[in-house]
């Protein structure tokens, strides 16, 4: 039977002492989750409206899909073809969000949670 102690992890290290959950509290953590639910809900809810509304029109109005833009493309090739689009766009406009914002409160937070790891 292998012998465990309460001063060590397995590696040698000692355990934390943070409480995670009261972390969780803090008004710059409570910001963070702030600032990316109020980026990534809104964003998402509209992307799913797009979607939704797409296949609607495709199932249901396939004579409005069918109307002709350019030559041989239509209306259903260009909107599907936008949804590959928006779907970049919106990786891309998500990603330099967070790079800017999200990125550094999380890396404040870091900071602050290894120091409180050293006491």
């Amino acid at each position: 039977m292998k012998e465990t102690t309460k001063d060590a992890l397995p590696d040698g290290s000692s355990p934390t002492t943070i409480d995670y959950v009261a972390f969780e509290q803090t008004a710059g953590f409570r910001n963070l989750k702030h600032k990316r639910r109020s980026f990534v809900l809104p964003l998402a809810a509209i992307f799913l409206i797009w979607y939704f509304a797409f296949v609607l029109v495709a199932a249901y109005l396939p004579d409005v899909m069918a109307i002709q833009v350019f030559g041989r493309i239509n209306l259903g090739l260009v909107l599907g073809l936008g949804q590959f689009v928006t779907t970049f766009a919106i990786t891309m406009w998500y990603v330099s969000y967070s790079n800017r914002v999200l990125d550094p409160l999380g890396q404040s937070l870091r900071t602050e949670l290894e120091g409180l790891d050293q006491k």
